[in-house]
C-alpha cells in the first residue's frame, strides 16, 4: 500500500488521498476535483474502486458523483451521510476493519465532534498502527471546528478518547494543510514552545504540493495545545490555571473560532 496525497491548491487548502494497493486499484479519500484524481490515477495507471469519504461536507464529497459515473466506483462513508453524500453504496460503523492487502487494513473509528456524520481511518499493518486519516476531526497542530454540524464537547470526547491515546509513531493525514496557522495558534497561546517555533519555520519553507509536512501522534503532543491540556502556560494564558481538561478544551477552540 503506498499512500499518495494530492494538495487540491483551493481556497480551503484540501488534501485528497489516493490509497494505491500492490494490484494497481486504489481508494480515494474525500475527491476535490474528479480531474486532479484522474490526472493522478493516469499518472500511476491505476484503478479507482472506492471513494471513501470522511464525512458529508461539500469540500469533501463534491468529486464524488462525476467520479461515479466515470469509473462506477463505490462509495463508502458514515451513516449519518445517508441522503447528504453523492453516491453512497455502503455505510461504516466504528471498528470495523477493511481489508486493504495482506496485513494491512484500516480500522473505521467513529468520530463525532466536527459533524455527527464523521468517520476517521486508522492504518494497521500486523494489527499495529501506523498512521490515520482524520480529516476534519483533527489536523497537524489543531482541531476541526464545529460550526456546520457539530459539537466542541463532542469533540473533546473524540479527541481525548480515540486521539490521545494513540501511538506516538502514528503519522497523520489531516484532510487540509493548516499546520503553519496552527503553530501561529499554538504560540500565541504558548510562546516558550521552542519545538513549536521551529516546526514554524519548516512550515513557512514547505511546498504543501510537494513536500507537505507531516506530523505524527508524538509531534502533536508537542504542537498542538489540543493535546496539551494541563499546560501550566496554556491555562494561565486563558485564565484557567485551575481549569479541568474539558474546560481548557472548550477554550481553545472556542479562542480559536475568533482568533
Amino acid at each position: 500500500m503506498k499512500i499518495h496525497p494530492i494538495y487540491t491548491h483551493n481556497a480551503l487548502r484540501n488534501f485528497t488521498y489516493l490509497i494505491e494497493l500492490p494490484d494497481a486499484s486504489c481508494l480515494v479519500l474525500d475527491p476535490w476535483d474528479e480531474k486532479q484524481v484522474n490526472q493522478a490515477l493516469q499518472q500511476r495507471q491505476l484503478t479507482l474502486s472506492v471513494i471513501i469519504n470522511t464525512h458529508e461536507h461539500w469540500d469533501h464529497t463534491q468529486g464524488n458523483q462525476a467520479l461515479v459515473d466515470q469509473h462506477q466506483c463505490e462509495v463508502w462513508a458514515h451513516e449519518n451521510g445517508q441522503g447528504k453524500i453523492p453516491g453512497l453504496t455502503r455505510t461504516l460503523a466504528a471498528h470495523e476493519k477493511i481489508s486493504l492487502e495482506d496485513g494491512i487494513e484500516l480500522n473505521v473509528l467513529d468520530t463525532p465532534g466536527h459533524t455527527f456524520a464523521h468517520l476517521c481511518f486508522v492504518v494497521l499493518q500486523q494489527g499495529e498502527a501506523k498512521a490515520v486519516f482524520t480529516g476534519d476531526t483533527l489536523f497537524n497542530a489543531g482541531v476541526g471546528n464545529c460550526h456546520n454540524g457539530g459539537d466542541p464537547a463532542v469533540l473533546y470526547e473524540t479527541i481525548s478518547k480515540q486521539f490521545h491515546t494513540l501511538p506516538g509513531h502514528v503519522i497523520v493525514y489531516p484532510g487540509h494543510d493548516y499546520l503553519e496557522n496552527n503553530l501561529r495558534f499554538t504560540l500565541d497561546l504558548e510562546g516558550s514552545n521552542g519545538i513549536a517555533q521551529r516546526w514554524l519555520k519548516k512550515a513557512e519553507a514547505a511546498n504543501p504540493a510537494i513536500n507537505p509536512l507531516l506530523t505524527t501522534i508524538g509531534d502533536e503532543h508537542q504542537l498542538n495545545t489540543f493535546f496539551r491540556l494541563e499546560n501550566t502556560e496554556i491555562k494561565t494564558t486563558l485564565g484557567l490555571l485551575d481549569g479541568s481538561e474539558k474546560d481548557v478544551f472548550l477554550a481553545l477552540r472556542a479562542r480559536r473560532n475568533k482568533w
